[in-house]
């Protein structure tokens, strides 16, 4: 551990300017500001970790995939096992997802994409309905409901533009990503259309995927106090999963789907995959009533009808939701002293009807279970923020969240309807910030998570009602810093946290690979985090005008703490499913007439992957380039050109491992060396 804290003093003196690039170089980092929903806030002052990760950023990176985004941020790991097939922690592992989002909440716009019964669908988005990302890590259960990861805070791409545009881009391995988009004002109303198509024929067997995807997002300004937004998108997406392999079939063939055992079927036989269509719509209205008082009210709705061919069974799920997120704003402002407050309430409610049959090569045949089950969940919730003198910030919040859902059976035995009530949970977090100098802040917080075991773990593929899950929760405790020079060509970002965990839920499967979960005693957390950047060369008129250095570190201490498991302790052993320390750099370098090259380098240490940390993922090195020309101007016509390669190294490594896998079945090994090129057109 020493060696690591030795790293991260070696990193801190290499630190610059990491939330901004290149145009926003002359900005003061005080204009860089996070929304956190409910009003914006200077980077440099919040009192949370949070990382935001902006357009240009994102443009640097595929454009097919949010992974290689997301894993440049410290705390944040993103995984893809076959295209399409996301999972995604935050300061945390991937024990409960074995494909999906749980444990961290998502929000696009004004409206939470998580459902009631805890489950996200973020592969359904295309990656061009994203236009910025804020991720606020460790528990934020205070005001955005149950989590013990964090949560991600999605913007669409900005209205206010006159503008049609449309991209392609082609790769290896049968890439091909089409978007278009046409955005247009007119006076006080704004709206924007876009539309994407992506298909994949996959590294492995059985690892294709297709997603179709349609977006919409509109704003009338219907008066200077007042606006209403609607936000809703349309999503097809498929994608076959090849399923895990042992280390004997990754060395005899990497590009294996799973194959078939004598008493088990393969995975191209049974045709597994994932089909997912989903049609979502939110509608939100803010209302300024006078210079202290604001009411914001969204309601979101989603359907899903969700299909999973798998080795053992074909289930089929039809999920919807409904609910509301409202709060009141309010704000005292004096020349000293600023009083912001808001007190509010987010409710939903999630149905689903859960039926599974057997799998006759991808055809659903003969019934084994039957059953519906009802989500409800509501938080309560208040946030003071006192800023005195420009340079104390405090922040008191509090939430109280209701979880209950609903249960019966159809088949096999028909079991009328019961509940299922949790204990109400009071979430509080106590935050302070201050401005040591003009270009120095620091933060100290501490806060309480809390997650309820979601739907998809309280009734899995065991087909099985399990009611005796307890909900996760613990308290974290975290120091952080944030610091630039005067000239914005240096900044550096730091976290440190502690984070008990009781109740932790891991996953384990059965002989068929049927899952299920327990609670697993606790887990103790503690961690580094550290955002670096540097503009080495900027706005210089010579062949090289800009010249920026990222930097961000990872170091992740986590261990089990009072979890046995039959007779077998595992207390003291790593968390499985996390690396102890990931290192990301990159270099961008900017030319004469907008051309560019953008170099990443990702390492990421050993990863456990199982419980009794017996086996273990080797550590790799991952680099990726993307080289381009941007905004090329032909009339009035604005062109992008671009072409990149993944894995410039070839190193054979998974990008996500089942984990407490069957039978040895924990790789998933990602493609080597491939290679994609693409154009966007802007009118």
């Amino acid at each position: 551990m020493k060696s690591n804290f030795t790293l991260l003093l070696i990193l801190s003196a290499f630190t610059g300017l990491a939330q901004t690039v290149k145009q926003d170089s002359t900005k003061k980092l005080e204009d860089i500001t996070v929304k956190g929903y409910y009003n914006r806030q200077p980077l440099l002052r919040s009192v949370s970790a949070v990382s935001l990760i902006d357009s240009s950023l994102i443009r640097n990176q595929q454009s097919n995939s949010l992974v290689s985004t997301l894993n440049a941020t410290p705390g944040v790991r993103m995984e893809e096992r076959s295209p399409g097939s996301y999972r995604l922690s935050l300061r945390g592992s991937l024990l409960r997802s074995p494909f999906g989002i749980r444990n961290v909440k998502i929000y696009v716009d004004d409206f939470p994409l998580t459902d009631a019964g805890g489950n996200t669908y973020l592969n359904a988005l295309d990656v061009a309905a994203v236009g910025t990302m804020e991720i606020y890590k460790g528990p934020e259960a205070s005001i955005f409901g149950a989590n013990t990861g964090g949560a991600l805070l999605i913007n669409p791409p900005g209205l206010g533009n006159n503008e049609v545009s449309i991209s392609a881009n082609a790769g290896s391995y049968g890439l091909f990503h089409q978007t278009a988009d046409i955005r247009h004002q007119f006076k006080n109303y704004s709206f924007s259309f876009s539309e994407g198509y992506q298909k994949s024929d996959g590294y492995r067997q059985n690892s294709a995927m297709d997603r179709k995807y349609f977006q919409t997002f509109q704003q009338w300004n219907y008066s200077p106090a007042g606006n209403l937004k609607v936000f809703a998108f349309y999503s097809d997406l498929g994608y076959n999963t090849p399923g895990g392999l042992t280390a004997s079939q990754l060395e005899q063939d990497p590009k294996l789907a799973r194959p078939a055992t004598p008493t088990i079927p393969g995975a191209i036989s049974q045709q597994a995959a994932i089909y997912n269509q989903t049609i979502f719509g939110g509608l939100s209205n803010s209302y300024q009533f006078n210079p202290h008082f604001k009411h914001v009210i969204a309601l979101f709705t989603t359907y899903t009808d969700f299909k999973n061919p798998f080795i053992t069974n074909y289930e089929k799920r039809y999920e919807s939701t409904l609910g509301l997120r409202t709060f009141l704003d309010y704000v005292q402002a004096r020349e000293d002293f600023k009083f912001n407050a808001q007190i509010g309430l987010e409710s939903s409610a999630t149905k689903s009807q859960i039926k599974n049959f057997n799998n006759n090569g991808g055809e659903a045949t003969a019934m084994q279970a039957s059953d519906r089950l009802k989500a409800s969940q509501d938080l309560a919730y208040l946030r003071l923020n006192f800023d005195l003198s420009n340079k104390f910030l405090i922040e008191l919040a509090s939430g109280l969240n209701f979880y209950r859902y609903n249960y019966e059976s159809y088949f096999p035995v028909e079991i009328a309807s019961k509940q299922r009530k949790f204990n109400t949970q009071f979430m509080p977090k106590a935050a302070v910030s201050y401005l040591i100098t003009s270009d120095f802040s620091a933060r100290a917080s501490v806060s309480k998570g809390y997650s309820p075991p979601t739907i998809a773990e309280v009734r899995s593929s065991d087909n099985n009602i399990n009611n005796d899950l307890q909900a996760e929760l613990g308290w974290n405790y975290e120091l952080g810093f944030r610091y630039k020079t005067k000239n914005n060509r240096f900044y550096a970002n730091g976290n440190l946290f502690s984070y008990h965990l009781k109740d932790a839920i891991v996953r384990r499967l059965n002989q068929n690979d049927a899952e299920y979960f327990i609670n697993a005693g606790g887990t103790k957390q503690q961690g580094i985090e550290l955002e670096t950047a540097i503009w080495i060369i900027r706005n210089d008129a010579s062949f090289l005008t800009g010249l920026q250095l990222r930097s961000n570190y990872t170091f992740s201490h986590f261990r089990f703490e009072n979890f046995v498991s039959g007779t077998t302790a595992f207390s003291g052993n790593k968390l499985t499913g996390v690396p102890e320390s990931i290192l990301v750099n990159s270099l961008e370098f900017n030319f004469p007439k907008a051309f560019y090259l953008f170099v990443q380098h990702n390492y990421t240490s050993s990863i456990p992957l199982n419980d009794a940390n017996t086996v273990f993922a080797k550590r790799y090195h991952l680099v990726e380039s993307k080289l381009g020309i941007r905004n090329l101007k032909i009339n009035k016509t604005r062109l992008d050109l671009f072409a990149g390669v993944n894995n410039l190294l070839n190193v054979n490594y998974s990008l996500g491992n089942d984990l407490n896998a069957a039978n040895g079945r924990y790789f998933n090994p990602a493609a080597g060396i491939n290679f994609y090129t693409g154009l966007s057109v802007r009118l």
